[in-house]
């Protein structure tokens, strides 16, 4: 009788435990994923942008980021946390030059202030992943003022990997950054509006390096889609020859 009434038990039991058992096997992406160092995070100024000087077109890439991605398929529980040393922000258009120096310069010690605000954080919860695409409020921090900006990605789900890119837009004066005026008699005037443009590649379970190469086939972040720097093109050049 013990037996018999084990086995009745079991039985009972057993539709539950598969249903169980095919609901984990449906969702085999689920779990932590880290940022793997392959990622891209860039910023693009116009010519009197963010980080700007003496008119020219500036692309900076946020070395050292860190994050971690807890993702959960089919539901809107997701969450993301990265954070980026701003002393690692690396000035790459134009090429090296005394210019260049100059506005790393001015990043760091008048916009930025990365020995107070050492560090930028861009984080999100209640993430919606579905058809390809993966839209978010993201919470950006910068010297110490928190914004909320409606970012929407195109993500690519792997067996043990995530990767996203996008781009959005922020305003200094949203986070009380006082827009940068200078230059020879105050002709350089730093615009309020930057571009973001990142491509994220996150691991689960690992916070090493994969090995992984970036979409882009050029690896520098120049190159990262929505902050490639194309070349102005004046209107008297597309007059045909007589």
């Amino acid at each position: 009788m013990p037996f018999a009434r084990s086995a009745l038990l079991l039985l009972l039991l057993l539709p539950g435990l598969s249903g169980k058992t095919r609901a984990a096997q449906a969702r085999p992406d689920s779990g932590v994923y880290h940022v793997d160092p392959s990622s891209r995070l860039v910023v693009k100024t116009g010519k009197s942008g963010l980080f700007g000087f003496a008119g020219h077109t500036h692309v900076i890439r946020a070395r050292g980021v860190v994050g971690e991605l807890v993702f959960h398929p089919g539901r809107p529980t997701s969450s993301l946390l990265l954070k980026v040393p701003t002393g690692k922000l690396q000035v790459l258009s134009p090429p090296d030059t005394a210019e260049i120096r100059k506005v790393t310069d001015a990043m760091r010690t008048e916009v930025l202030h990365v020995d107070k605000y050492p560090e930028m954080t861009f984080a999100a919860d209640s993430l919606n992943a579905r058809s390809g695409k993966m839209e978010m409020q993201l919470l950006v921090t910068l010297e110490g003022v928190t914004r909320k900006l409606p970012v929407t990605s195109a993500v690519t789900i792997g067996s043990d990997t995530i990767r996203a890119s996008g781009t959005f837009v922020a305003k200094q004066t949203e986070f009380g950054i006082k827009p940068f005026s200078g230059g020879p008699a105050g002709t350089v005037k730093v615009a309020d509006r930057v571009t973001f443009c990142f491509d994220l590649v996150a691991i689960r379970g690992r916070a090493e390096s994969s090995g992984i190469v970036p979409q882009s086939r050029d690896n520098l972040a120049i190159a990262v889609p929505g902050c490639v720097d194309r070349p102005t093109v004046r209107p008297d050049s597309l007059k045909r020859p007589m």
